[in-house]
């Protein structure tokens, strides 16, 4: 009988399938590609597809794979009976509206009767509307950034990382329209066996989530500062305490949240705290 496997698409190119693969490898799931546009892991029941961004929702929807990862704004513009399932903490951006740097513009009334060039027109059709905003979409795929610059459109709507392109070709970001992210989504009606493939392959990336999230502390302290260098540690629960083979002294080990951390160091530093080492965790189970 043939193992059930659990088919997973994700983008064939670009940052967002270098930000997938990642993924997987951090979860354990070793995937062996060599250019093909499909894909087996050894060591876990899952099949991967490479599929063009804008196409991995319909073939969710369709069942042809059942989960995918994807761009929260493709999730969005193309309206698809799909699951959100997770958010895998990658690819953040946000969907922007744009126009000229020299335009003098000073609220969303301004696109009224103006033409925007962008790659999705539901999204930013139905956020103007929302702003009771009336124009005209022009709909186009790749180098929307340009379409001001040669006439085709007043202003653009399209996705902005570090805002380094619109300010290469003259443009300044005016709107957020909305913000967006990876996103895993998921087929309705998956099998019972397949849910169970799909459990285990969230709790994996959800330990992996977690682990980024915290580090590994160890310090070193007087025995009399114990008590209020523990006080001070944002831990999960509390700090391992080993004596120190010099007399009067002990090792702290914990395990906190990295910005909570930073926001105590030099209380730790003035408890007596000496040799503090910080260490990245890879994986953690609550």
């Amino acid at each position: 009988m043939k193992e059930n496997r659990l088919k997973l698409a994700i983008q064939k190119g670009g940052r967002l399938s270098e930000k997938s693969v990642q993924l997987l490898k951090k979860c354990g799931i070793e995937i062996t590609n060599g250019g093909k546009l499909k894909a087996e892991s050894s060591n876990f029941p899952l099949d991967v597809l490479y599929l063009r961004d804008d196409d991995i929702p319909q073939y969710v929807a369709d069942g042809v794979a059942d989960i995918g990862i994807a761009g929260e704004n493709i999730v969005v513009e193309k309206g698809k009976k799909v699951i959100a399932l997770e958010k895998p903490g990658f690819a953040r951006c946000r969907l922007s509206l744009a126009v000229p740097r020299e335009t003098a513009y000073d609220q969303i009334a301004w696109f009224e009767n103006k033409k925007i060039a962008t790659t999705y027109p539901n999204i930013t059709l139905n956020y103007l509307r929302s702003k009771g905003v009336n124009a005209e979409i022009e709909e186009i795929s790749g180098s929307v950034e340009i379409a001001p610059g040669i006439g085709l459109a007043d202003g653009i709507c399209d996705i902005v990382s570090t805002g380094s392109t619109l300010l290469a070709n003259g443009l300044k970001e005016v709107e957020t329209v909305m913000k967006s992210e990876a996103l895993l989504i998921g087929n309705e009606n998956l099998s019972d066996e397949k849910n169970d493939i799909l459990r285990q392959l969230q709790f994996r990336i959800q330990t992996v989530r977690a682990a980024e999230k915290y580090k590994y502390i160890l310090l070193n302290a007087p025995d009399e500062s114990v008590e209020a260098i523990t006080a001070l540690l944002p831990g999960m629960k509390s700090p391992t305490v080993l004596p120190l083979a010099e007399k009067g002294w002990s090792s702290l080990h914990s395990v906190v949240k990295e910005r909570e951390f930073w926001d105590v160091i030099d209380q730790l530093k003035q408890a007596g705290a000496e040799g503090i080492l910080v260490c990245p965790i890879e994986k953690m189970v609550a």
